[in-house]
């Protein structure tokens, strides 16, 4: 027999960053809510990112509701394994009412309440948070020859640290903040070569986190007024973080074109030139993660789901946090997600309170 739904005003799904500082709000609020997360521990992506992995901004423009982000005894950029603690305390300070590992299947349509069906049982919901992010979807493009590459191929999401790398002939592929970190620590132990799309482009040394976030909200705003942005992509593509700087420094920033296929022992491009490798490290991003979502069937063209704010056009009771400028003036980092998620919460509490 089918247990009966547990009843909640709102379901939170993933207790990542942006699902905790929607979780803060809400237990703010006094609202009746859950967070389900997949996860066994806390800590959301940054428990796998790669150890050496380093934020954009100081710890304290990098924190969530409630609670500044402790600044690292090296007085840095906060590290993964720094953002995990931080994380981990935040949950418990304010004791937010995490159910973990509860993978959520489905969000479907249940008359006046969302259904939330999981592992663990079923939620019914007046309004779901969906905060899932993006690093369980690593996306990795297609190019000719990837079968028959004899050498090892990962994705950022599965890259591990310089380590299993010594000695050994690796390709960075990607023109962003991850491949010039990975890229940077890689030169010291291995041959490296980095191919990307376009020419890569350092931000100034002063310019952090913090710069661009203030730039990514005066963007939003200016979307919202129909008035002409500023171009976030004029100033570059990737913070100068210390072991950027450095790897610069050495002259190890220097891109190759991006290739055309990919060869037993390699990669070659266009012009007939070729290059050997063992190891191609795809730094190409992440895609949403909305799998939970597909029963609401809610999906534009070009993947994403159309939003006003975080909220759902075509189903209202769906709030979209955390994925990225589309749910949010830069919505997939910390302080983003907490903006964000202030704006989000307020407008599901007037949502329950007039339904």
């Amino acid at each position: 027999m089918t247990a009966d739904p547990r009843l909640a005003d709102v379901v939170v799904v993933g207790a990542g960053q942006a699902g905790l500082a929607a979780g803060y709000y809400l237990r703010r609020a006094g609202v009746d809510f859950v967070i389900l997360d997949a996860q066994q521990v806390p800590g959301g992506a940054w428990r796998h990112a790669w150890p050496s992995l380093r934020l954009f901004s100081p710890a304290q423009y990098s924190s969530l509701p409630g609670r500044m982000m402790p600044i690292p005894a090296d007085g840095g950029y906060p590290d993964a394994a720094h953002v995990v603690a931080y994380l981990t305390d935040y949950e418990q300070r304010y004791r937010l009412p995490i159910i973990r590992p509860v993978t959520v299947r489905a969000v479907r349509r249940a008359g006046e309440r969302l259904a939330v069906e999981t592992g663990a049982g079923a939620w019914q919901a007046r309004v779901v948070v969906s905060a899932t992010g993006t690093w369980w979807r690593p996306y990795v493009p297609h190019y000719p020859g990837m079968r028959d590459f004899r050498g090892e191929q990962l994705h950022t999401a599965d890259y591990p640290g310089p380590e299993p790398f010594h000695g050994r002939r690796v390709m960075v592929v990607g023109g962003g903040n991850s491949a010039a970190q990975i890229l940077a620590e890689l030169s010291q132990v291995a041959q490296t070569t980095w191919a990307t799309l376009r020419s890569p482009r350092l931000l100034p040394d002063e310019v952090d986190g913090r710069a661009l976030f203030d730039l990514a909200t005066r963007r939003h705003r200016a979307i919202q007024a129909g008035k002409n942005a500023e171009n976030i992509g004029d100033l570059g593509d990737i913070v100068a973080v210390a072991s950027v700087r450095e790897a610069r420094d050495r002259g190890m920033l220097k891109a190759e074109p991006m290739f055309s296929r990919i060869t037993a022992d390699g990669v070659a491009w266009a012009d007939g030139s070729t290059a050997a490798c063992d190891v191609i490290v795809w730094c190409t991003g992440f895609r949403p993660a909305l799998a939970h979502l597909a029963p609401l069937r809610l999906r534009a063209p070009g993947g994403v789901i159309g939003t006003d704010g975080t909220r759902a056009l075509a189903e209202p009771r769906l709030h979209l946090l955390g994925y990225g400028d589309w749910t949010g003036p830069a919505s997939a980092t910390l302080i983003g997600a907490s903006r964000t998620a202030r704006t989000a919460i307020q407008e599901v509490l007037a949502q329950l309170a007039t339904s």
